[in-house]
């Protein structure tokens, strides 16, 4: 369907692709990883035809159709939002163009009307009439009103844009789908929808993304972009990144022998197996590991930061008290009616239709905003650390990283250069990047360095708005690892699906009018139909 043959990306002395040789066939979902820098983008803009190689083609079968996400938000600002969906098929739009042309010439000639029968054959064939309704069904599943359907592009927000840009992608059921990070400002629901039209998609899909639940859930296939190639694994990305794992410890056991490495994979590929006949793409992932052959499972060259967060001391068995709280932004109530008790060892992630309350609550809780009404107390045990959603406050000096850690140490060892490297090094701040100024940081840096910062606090209750934010999909796997292996309290919110899913033991959903306050996993949070109806009354 769409291959890579003899394919090198060179800027100066820097080798970014060498040699890859990759066959993406129909039926298949791949999903392209790296570490950040490796190309994941790049490498995508090359086989939609947006970067030019240094060597090697991208060949696409004859007679199919590519599309992909475009990331210019701007690019169809003059166009009504279903007429941008409907040029996602460029041939089919050229017809419906140029019909429309012929039709409105005022001296309409027999040779105007032998074009337009010729053309009206292939819009037939293409199934051109059903064009609009295709185009307004794939903008409603993805949350746009029937109402927005004939504005004009420079009319949307932002996360609507993205919303009929994806529409744009998925329309006229393309022979191969190239999507760059497409749940990016997706809620759940509409995430969820993506997934399922995913699944039932029959065609080829390639896409990036730093959502694991996503590429668990759709992904038959791991693209990795490590040592500068490209190498292509079976399953989905846990899959990949427990068999990279295991591989790298058997490598690491010199004196394990061969047999006893082979027994362990093929008990590890059997396990994943049986987990794969649970998921919606039961049949064919099953069969693909059951036929997986165990040479495929390579150790990663992928670098993961050290994200352990230590507590200085226990907490009592009084945490936090939170009565009536309740906040307003530009004279809208974003929530009202807050109560609730944080009792010990709990981990509870806050869920909202509006991540503006979200982000409001854990403001008023780090003390750095007032509520309109109500108040909270700490049990008097309790030391906090906050990770806020906009950090931008703390990155304003040209402070290098050494010394801007050193603001948060506690003791004189903590302010020593060798223990402030050290701890640095764990982040990935390495040899000269530890002196790197704070202002010229990446948003990734950014975070890394606000969760050195918390690590140093060694506070018994953490307090995280959106902590995956800018993070590549290993730093935010440390961080999953890091706040399940936490023993103190955790209240967060992400909208990373697996992240709430393996750490919070407790769902609390913030709303205009009250909360719901429930002790279980996300996903059975999700499914449940009682909260779906009281979700409904208290959004209402």
């Amino acid at each position: 369907m769409l291959s890579v043959n003899n394919l090198s990306l060179q800027f100066g002395k820097r080798v970014l692709f060498d040699e890859v040789n990759v066959k993406f066939v129909n039926g298949n979902c791949y999903g392209v990883i790296g570490a950040n820098g490796a190309g994941k983008s790049t490498f995508l803009k090359i086989l939609t035809g947006d970067q030019d190689p240094t060597t090697g083609r991208v060949e696409l079968e004859p007679g199919k159709r590519l599309a992909v996400l475009k990331q210019n938000h701007f690019e169809f600002d003059q166009i009504q939002v279903l007429q941008t969906v409907i040029m996602g098929h460029k041939r089919l739009f050229e017809i419906m163009t140029e019909k429309d042309a012929l039709y409105a010439k005022p001296d309409f000639s027999d040779e105007d009307g032998m074009r337009t029968a010729e053309l009206e054959a292939e819009f037939a064939d293409l199934e051109g009439w059903n064009a609009e309704t295709d185009a307004a069904t794939l903008l409603s599943s993805l949350g746009i009103d029937e109402s927005k359907h004939y504005s004009l592009m420079e009319d949307l927000s932002n996360d609507l844009k993205v919303r009929v840009l994806l529409a744009q992608a998925l329309f006229g059921n393309p022979d191969v789908l190239v999507l760059d990070e497409p749940t990016n400002d997706l809620d759940l629901k509409t995430i969820s929808w993506l997934e399922d039209f995913l699944l039932d998609f029959k065609n080829t899909v390639i896409v990036v993304s730093h959502d694991r639940h996503f590429l668990d859930t759709v992904c038959t296939h791991i693209c990795d972009i490590d040592f500068a190639k490209i190498n292509l694994f079976t399953g989905n990305y846990s899959f990949w990144y427990h068999s990279s794992q295991l591989a790298a410890r058997q490598r690491a056991d010199k004196n394990k022998k061969a047999e006893e490495k082979k027994k362990e994979l093929m008990e590890f590929i059997s396990r994943f197996s049986a987990n794969a006949a649970k998921s919606k793409q039961a049949t064919s992932r099953r069969k693909m590991l059951d036929n997986l052959d165990i040479e495929e499972i390579q150790p990663s060259s992928r670098k993961y930061p050290g994200i352990t967060f230590y507590q200085d001391r226990e907490a009592g068995n009084q945490i936090l008290n939170v009565d009536n709280l309740s906040a307003v932004s530009d004279g809208v109530t974003l929530f009202k009616d807050v109560n609730f008790i944080v009792n010990k060892g709990d981990k509870i992630a806050f869920v909202s239709q509006n991540s503006l309350a979200l982000t409001a609550l854990f403001e008023i809780l780090s003390g750095n905003q007032k509520p309109e009404t109500g108040e909270f107390l700490y049990g008097t045990t309790i030391t906090t650390s906050y990770l806020p959603n906009d950090n931008s406050d703390y990155f304003a000096d040209k402070l290098p990283l050494i010394d801007w850690l050193r603001q948060y140490a506690h003791t004189d060892e903590e302010k020593e250069e060798v223990y402030l490297r050290t701890f640095l090094g764990r982040m990935l701040f390495t040899g000269e990047e530890a002196m790197k100024t704070a202002n010229v940081l990446s948003g990734g840096e950014k975070v890394r360095c606000m969760l050195s910062k918390m690590m140093l606090a060694k506070a018994n209750l953490l307090l995280m708005d959106e902590p995956t934010n800018h993070l590549d999909l290993e730093s935010i796997t440390a961080l999953n690892n890091g706040m399940n292996e936490f023993p103190g309290t955790i209240l967060f919110t992400s909208h990373d699906h697996e992240l709430v899913n393996t750490v919070a033991n407790r769902i609390i959903e913030i709303t205009p009018n009250g909360i719901i306050d429930k002790m279980m996993p996300y996903d059975a949070y999700l499914k449940d139909e009682k909260i779906a109806q009281q979700q409904a009354e208290l959004y209402a």
